[in-house]
Parts: structure tokens; C-alpha cells; sequence
């Protein structure tokens, strides 16, 4: 039943009103068929859907009163030429219905939800109700000019008031209907400014349409022989807006729409007020007044399209460019950067006003881990906002940065704007791989510079530790073996018996095996011939250490270049040397395994231990680290409540390889 009445509405209203049209002998009024259909087929369609409330009934109520106007009208006209009764009544009724036309402001109140804007302003919807009374009574109950004017030599059926009145009354309807008007539009531009996401979008498509409509009407008022020709095509495009923004079909399609409307109807203005005020000026003093005005439209008409883009640009999109002008400036930003510093910011700054959005975030995710955050902020940055929107930058199919874009709580983001974001994002995804690229440089400098500055103090401990050595080698000598030829070499001028040779051939023997001792603490000689492990087992016999070597097979039976033997070697020792000096020569163990080309050493012992973080190192274990740095080597230190372990990991050749390669 409700789908049969809803077909059912258009059809007879187009039908009353071509057979209204049709009955006066030039059928003119056919031009109102698009108002009819498109006013009744919308409401129809809105009433069957259940959508916008009483919008749907108001239109088809509209439709409806224009056909069956055009009716009344037809019939008084055959009514008149052949005096058919009722011709009166007719024309009566033709009056008052045109008062019912005031239900479009209703609709204007109304749009797009149905109710009122506030429950203070269901005053205003009452009021217009009882001026469409007003109006259909007044020139019901007398006769007015323009009833005589419509229907001359017609008897008016009922006049209780005198003509003057009547008139009084239809002049205080009209003047009634203006304020209406004015109260019901200001009323729409209050909603369209409370107005957010979905319902602001609704009320651009009423905009747009309105635009139109009266940009046309403007236009025909001077274009057209018949001013009403424009009116009655152009105004259906008020009706299929509101349809299309109630019943949400490609609502967001709008924004473009809109600023081009308003450019049209910006431009019609002004060409229409040039060529009135042009004819209106000169027009008494010349008869070239519209080829004058005609000439200066020409000239202004550049400057006045480039205006009323801007102008409706900024009507339609605030602070914010259009979508083409977002992508084309942040295009032409990336080409003149001379920094990828630069690319971020302007990237940040493009999506934010591009959106009108309160806050724009771009997060580029670092090889290493980490990730370079950028944040533009907009004017309503602070105040309450709604739940950020985040869309992934890829480059190459790789993602490689994150866009979060936060809007206003009162405007929240749309799918054309995301649509703007994602092609930006999309745009912008070499832009970004190159940031991302330029920090991945940045931070593996940054490590070079610490790991050279690493090497330079590293090589001057090396040196100054070589020079106290050296020193130290100096020192031994002077108060060993030297002391000990200075005393031999005066003892043996003091010799008188050949006896006396024999304790000074004995002490000299001493000196010479100290020398030998010495030698073998520079570089032994047990270490370039037999290798690691019996260098290392000949000097724990000799100082005494409580120290086992403990070597896997692929160690044992190796040779090794020879600053890795070296490195291994004196490491040993030196460990051995912190646990006699420190540890009471505790039982210990030096235990050599070899993984791969990986050659790993630990010293192990059993005497007290200490606080690794916390206890600097001495100069025992820092010559160990210099030794294990040189080589580009690992070094760990762990100590625990009782116990010390040393363990050193080394990049290992074959001699014969190292050879070679020299």
C-alpha cells in the first residue's frame, strides 16, 4: 500500500497538471513539470524510505499544490471562455492555494532531520503554519486585485470584507511571508554552522543546489523573455539536493561541486549587477548603454572569476586549499627543497590545512629501530577533537612512515578528505623513503664517528701503554741486569787470584738468565715457535699460578696469525696477573675454544669478586681491552660473589692464510 501510494503521488500530480496546462490555449505552464515531478518523486521516495520525517511529505505537498494550482487555473480559463459554473469557486480556491506555496520554508526549517533546529525554534514552525492559514483565508474572504487581475469579469463567491481590506490583508501576508522567509533561512545558516561531518555535508548539498537556483533565477530575470522559465527549471535542483542529502548518496562528493556553484553564481551576480548598474547610470543618456556594459564586463570578468574562486574556496573549504591545489603545492614544495630536513614539516603542514585538521603526525620508522616523529599543529590544536584517523605511507610496497591525522570534534574527517590523504601519503612515498634513507646515513655516521673516536683513544692507550713498557722494560734493566755487569765489571778490576773469578763467572750466568727472562716478557720465544698453549702452560710454571689451560682440539693443533697468538697470549697473561695480584692467586683456568673463525678465550677464577658496573676498571683490564680493540675483538668482565671471569671473542686466521695475504 505505502509503495502503490508513493508511485501513485507523481504520476497523478504530473497528470492534474498537464491537463490544466493543456486546457489554456497556450499550454506555457508545461515548464513546471520538472518542479512537479522532481518535488513529488523526491518526497515520494523519502515517505516510502522512512527518511527525513515530514520532508518527504512537505515535498510531495508542494508538487502537488503547483499541479493542481495549474489545474484550477486551466479550468477558470475554459471556465470563463465557454461560462461553465463554479468558474468563482474555482478562482477562489486558486488564490488561496497559492498561499499554500509557504510550506517550503517549512522544509527549509526542517532540513535535513525533520525537526526543528532547537526546541526554541519550534516557535517558528508554528508561526509559519499560521501564516499559510493567514494567507489561504485572506484572499478567500474578499476581493483582491489580484483575483480581478487573474480572472477578470468573475464574480468573487464570498466577499465579507470590502476590497481595500482584503487587499490590507494579502499586502500584510506578503510582508508576513518575507519575515518567514528571512527567519527560516537565517534558521539554516545557524544550522549549517552547528552543523558537523554527516549533517554538514547534508547542508552543502542544499547549499549547492540553492546556489544554483538563484544564481539561474538572477541570470533569467534579464536573460529570459519570461522570468518564471528560469525559476520553474532551475528550482527542482532543490529537491533532488535534499534527496540526495538525506538518503546519503555520494554525500561526500559534494565539496568541488559546491565551490564551482558558488563561482557560477558569484559571477552571474556580478555580471547582473555591472549591466543594471551600467543601464541603470547612463542608459537616460545614451542608447550604447549595454554595449558599454557589455565591454566593461568583458574587462572585469578575470579578475572577478579569480576572486570569486578564492572567495568560494574559502567559503567551501575554510583556511583549507582545494584537494588539486593540496597536491599540486606539496608537488611543487618537494621539487624545491634543498633539504630532506624540509620534507617532513611541508608534508605535515600540506595534509594539515589541506584537511583543516587540528593536528598532523608523521612517524618514519628507522632501519635500527628507532623512528624520526614529525608534528604540525593547526589552529584548533587543544581544544576537544575526534579520534585521530592513521593511514600507512608505502614506498615499493614497504611501509615506511605512518600519517595520523586529527581533526576537530566538530568536524570530523570525511572520506573525500580521506581519499586526499591517501593520495598524499601515496605521493609522498619516494619523498619519504629519502628522509628515511638520509637518517639511516645519518645514524650509521653518527656510529663511525663514535667507533673512530673509540680507535683514536683506544691507539693512544696502546702508545702510552707501550711507552710505559718501555719504561718499565728500561726500569728492570737499570736495576737488574746493568746494576749486576756494573758491580761484575768492578769486581773483576778488583780481582787478584783467579779463585776469585769463579762467584763473578756465576753471577754474571744470573744476570745473563735474567736478561733472557726479560726477552721472553717482550715477545717469547716459546710462543713464535710451539704457539698458544705451551707459551701460556711455561709461563704459569714459572710465576707459580694455580692456573690450568684447558684447549679444544682445533686449538691446540693450530697456528694462528701471529698478532691473534699475541693477542691471545699476553691477554692470558695479563689476566693471570689481576688474579695473582688480586686474587690471591686463586685456583684459575684458561679455557681456548675455537667456533668457526671465531677464536674465544676465557680466564676463569675462584677468588673474590667485585662489582663489574660499578668498579672501574684498573689498567690491567684496560690493556686488554686496547689489545682486543686492535683486533676489533669482544671483551666481557663478569664477577659475582666470588669469582672472576674474563672472556675475549677474536676474529682468527690461519698463519699460513695470514701469510698470504701479506
Amino acid at each position: 500500500m505505502r509503495r502503490a501510494f508513493a508511485v501513485a503521488i507523481p504520476i497523478v500530480s504530473l497528470a492534474v497538471l498537464v491537463a490544466g496546462a493543456m486546457l489554456e490555449e497556450e499550454p506555457s505552464d508545461l515548464m513546471w513539470i520538472p518542479l512537479v515531478a522532481a518535488s513529488t518523486a523526491v518526497g515520494a521516495l523519502l515517505w516510502y524510505r522512512r527518511a527525513g520525517r515530514a520532508i518527504g511529505p512537505l515535498l510531495m505537498f508542494v508538487g502537488a499544490t503547483v499541479a493542481v494550482d495549474i489545474a484550477l487555473r486551466g479550468y477558470a480559463h475554459q471556465a470563463t471562455a465557454r461560462n461553465l459554473p463554479g468558474v468563482g469557486w474555482v478562482g477562489l480556491v486558486f488564490q488561496s492555494a497559492i498561499g499554500l506555496s509557504g510550506a517550503v520554508y517549512l522544509i527549509l526549517q526542517l532540513f535535513p532531520t525533520g525537526s526543528p533546529l532547537t526546541p526554541r525554534w519550534r516557535a517558528l514552525v508554528w508561526i509559519t503554519v499560521g501564516s499559510i492559514a493567514f494567507v489561504v483565508i485572506a484572499p478567500a474572504i474578499g476581493v483582491t486585485s489580484d483575483f480581478t487581475q487573474n480572472f477578470p469579469g468573475v464574480t468573487h463567491p464570498m466577499q465579507l470584507v470590502s476590497p481595500s481590506f482584503a487587499d490590507g490583508l494579502n499586502s500584510f501576508g506578503g510582508l508576513l511571508n518575507t519575515l518567514i522567509f528571512l527567519a527560516s533561512a537565517l534558521s539554516l545558516v545557524v544550522r549549517f554552522r552547528r552543523s558537523a561531518g554527516l549533517e554538514r555535508a547534508q547542508m552543502k548539498w542544499f547549499t549547492a543546489a540553492s546556489a544554483v537556483a538563484a544564481a539561474g533565477v538572477a541570470v533569467g530575470v534579464f536573460a529570459l523573455p519570461r522570468p518564471d522559465l528560469a525559476f520553474a527549471l532551475l528550482v527542482p535542483l532543490i529537491p533532488i539536493a535534499a534527496g540526495i542529502a538525506i538518503l546519503r548518496y555520494r554525500l561526500y562528493d559534494i565539496d568541488l561541486v559546491l565551490s564551482k556553484t558558488l563561482v557560477f553564481a558569484l559571477l552571474a551576480a556580478f555580471i547582473t549587477v555591472v549591466y543594471v548598474a551600467v543601464v541603470a547610470a547612463i542608459g537616460s543618456l545614451t542608447g550604447a548603454s549595454s554595449l558599454l556594459a557589455t565591454v566593461i564586463v568583458a574587462v572585469l570578468f578575470q579578475p572577478a572569476r579569480v576572486w570569486a574562486r578564492r572567495l568560494a574556496n574559502r567559503l567551501v573549504f575554510g583556511e583549507r586549499a582545494t584537494p588539486y591545489e593540496v597536491m599540486a603545492g606539496f608537488s611543487e614544495r618537494v621539487a624545491d627543497a634543498v633539504s630532506t630536513e624540509q620534507v617532513l614539516p611541508q608534508m605535515a603542514e600540506a595534509a594539515g590545512t589541506g584537511v583543516g585538521a587540528a593536528e598532523v603526525t608523521i612517524r618514519v620508522a628507522l632501519p635500527d629501530g628507532g623512528e624520526r616523529v614529525e608534528r604540525w599543529q593547526g589552529p584548533g590544536a587543544g581544544g576537544r577533537t575526534a579520534e585521530p584517523w592513521t593511514t600507512t605511507i608505502v614506498h615499493q610496497g614497504e611501509p615506511v612512515a605512518t600519517l595520523t591525522v586529527t581533526k576537530p570534534a566538530n568536524d570530523p574527517l570525511t572520506p573525500a578528505e580521506r581519499g586526499l590523504l591517501e593520495d598524499l601519503g601515496a605521493q609522498a612515498g619516494l619523498a619519504v623513503h629519502n628522509v628515511r634513507l638520509t637518517e639511516e646515513l645519518g645514524v650509521r655516521l653518527r656510529e663511525l664517528d663514535v667507533q673512530a673516536a673509540a680507535l683514536r683513544v683506544s691507539r693512544e692507550r696502546l702508545v702510552t701503554a707501550r711507552d710505559a713498557q718501555r719504561r718499565g722494560l728500561q726500569r728492570d734493566i737499570q736495576e737488574g741486569p746493568e746494576r749486576q755487569l756494573l758491580k761484575i765489571g768492578r769486581a773483576v778490576r778488583a780481582v787478584n787470584e783467579p779463585a776469585e773469578l769463579d762467584p763473578l763467572i756465576d753471577r754474571a750466568n744470573e744476570t745473563l738468565e735474567g736478561l733472557r727472562d726479560l726477552a721472553r716478557g717482550v715477545f717469547p720465544p716459546l710462543l713464535a715457535d710451539q704457539g698458544i698453549v705451551p707459551a701460556l702452560q711455561a709461563h704459569i710454571r714459572k710465576v707459580g699460578a694455580h692456573t690450568t689451560v684447558e684447549a679444544d682440539l682445533p686449538v691446540a693443533n693450530r697456528r694462528f696469525d701471529a698478532d691473534v697468538e699475541a693477542c691471545v697470549y699476553f691477554c692470558c697473561l695479563q689476566a693471570i696477573q689481576n688474579v695473582l695480584r688480586h686474587a690471591a692467586n686463586a685456583p684459575s683456568a684458561v679455557r681456548l675454544s675455537l667456533d668457526g673463525a671465531v677464536l674465544t678465550f676465557e680466564i676463569i677464577d675462584d677468588g673474590p669478586g667485585f662489582n663489574a658496573r660499578m668498579t672501574p676498571r684498573g689498567m690491567g683490564l684496560q690493556i686488554i681491552q686496547d689489545r682486543v680493540d686492535a683486533l676489533e675483538g669482544s671483551l666481557t668482565v663478569t664477577s659475582g660473589a666470588s669469582g672472576t671471569t674474563v672472556m675475549v671473542a677474536v676474529r682468527a686466521s690461519d698463519r699460513s692464510m695470514a701469510g698470504s695475504a701479506r
